[in-house]
C-alpha cells in the first residue's frame, strides 16, 4: 500500500517533498507538517547511536529504525541503504527484509563499502559502474511487489569524478532497472544540478538533496524538472540545537522556569505518544459488561 502510495508521488506532476528522520517521534512530526514522505536517514540514525555515519551501525540497525518509522506514519518511508551493505548478495538479503517490513522504498549510492558520509572531507572512492549496475538488477530482480522503488544514487559529482561521469553512471543505472536517480552534489549553489538536469535525457524521475545549497526552492526544482527533494538532516540538526539551548539554559539559570515558555507542555507529548487514544481505548472496553455463559 506504500509502495503503491510512493510510486503514485513519483508519477505525479508535483514536486515530491520528503523529510528525514532517525525514530518514530521524528517521523511522525514530519507527517504531521505535511511531508509527503520519509527519509530514514543514515546520518540521523548513526547520529543517534553517536557513531559516524560510515556504515559502523549494522543493515538490522538501520532497518529497525526504520520500522519503528514505518510503524508510528501513514506516509511512505524510504530508506537511505548506503552502498547496499556490502555484495550483491547483501543487497539481495536487504531488499527482502526492507520489502517484506513494509517500507516502501530503498536508496543506495554507488560508492565502495564502507562509506563515508558524502560531507566530510577524505576520499569518496566509487564503486566500478558495473559493480553497481550488478546490485541494481539484484535488487529489481528480488522484489516481490512491483511497486517497490529502488533509487540509484550518483556520488561522482562529490567524488570529484565530473559531470561525464555522473551521466555516464545515470544511463547506466536506468538501464539497469533503478526506479530513479539522485544527483547528489555539495557545490553552494545548485548550478551543477542544473547542468546535469539539463544535460541527462533519461526518462526517470530525478531526486536531490539541497544540503548545501539551501536557496533553491520548491518552484525552481518544478521548472529545473527536479522530481523529488529530501530535506536529508534538518530534523536532527534543528533538534540538536534546541537540546543544546535547553540544557545549557537550565544549567545556567539552576531552574527550568526559563526554559518553558519554549518547550512543548506534557500534553502535547502525550498527544504524539498516543496516550489519549490508549485511554480512550481503556474505558470503552471498560464501559462493555460482557455476557459470561456458566459452563455446566
Amino acid at each position: 500500500m506504500k509502495a503503491k502510495k510512493l510510486r503514485d508521488l513519483l508519477n505525479s506532476n508535483e514536486v515530491v517533498r520528503v523529510m528525514g528522520a532517525h525514530n518514530g517521534l521524528s517521523a511522525k512530526l514530519a507527517e504531521q507538517a505535511g511531508f509527503n514522505a520519509i527519509w530514514a536517514s543514515g546520518l540521523e540514525i548513526s547520529a543517534t547511536h553517536a557513531v559516524p555515519d560510515a556504515n559502523i551501525l549494522t543493515m538490522t540497525e538501520n532497518l529497525q529504525a526504520a520500522i519503528v518509522m514505518n510503524e508510528s506514519t501513514t506516509i511512505p518511508v524510504i530508506c537511505d541503504c548506503d552502498s547496499g551493505y556490502g555484495s550483491v548478495n547483501n543487497v539481495i538479503r536487504m531488499v527482502k527484509e526492507y520489502e517484506r517490513n513494509g517500507i516502501a522504498g530503498i536508496c543506495i549510492e554507488d560508492k565502495q563499502f564502507p562509506k563515508l558520509n558524502s560531507f566530510v572531507e577524505g576520499s569518496q572512492k566509487l564503486a566500478p559502474i558495473s559493480e553497481f549496475v550488478n546490485k541494481i538488477r539484484a535488487a529489481k530482480d528480488v522484489q516481490k511487489n512491483p511497486d517497490f522503488i529502488v533509487i540509484a544514487r550518483i556520488e561522482a559529482l562529490i567524488a570529484g569524478q565530473g559531470m561525464q561521469e555522473a551521466l555516464d553512471r545515470a544511463y547506466a543505472y536506468e538501464a539497469a532497472g533503478a526506479d530513479a536517480i539522485l544527483i547528489h552534489s555539495k557545490e553552494k549553489n545548485p548550478n551543477e544540478i542544473q547542468r546535469f538536469v539539463e544535460l541527462f535525457k533519461g526518462s526517470v524521475p530525478i531526486v536531490i538533496v539541497p544540503t548545501t545549497y539551501p536557496d533553491i526552492t520548491v518552484t525552481d526544482m518544478k521548472s529545473m524538472g527536479i522530481n523529488v527533494v529530501i530535506y536529508a538532516n534538518h530534523g536532527l540538526r534543528s533538534s540538536i540545537k534546541a537540546m543544546q539551548e535547553t540544557f545549557s539554559q537550565i544549567l545556567k539559570d539552576g531552574n527550568t522556569v526559563g526554559v518553558e515558555k519554549d518547550i512543548v507542555p506534557m500534553k502535547q507529548v502525550f498527544e504524539l505518544q498516543g496516550m489519549f487514544e490508549m485511554r480512550r481505548l481503556e474505558d470503552m472496553y471498560k464501559s462493555m459488561n460482557p455476557v459470561v455463559t456458566p459452563v455446566k
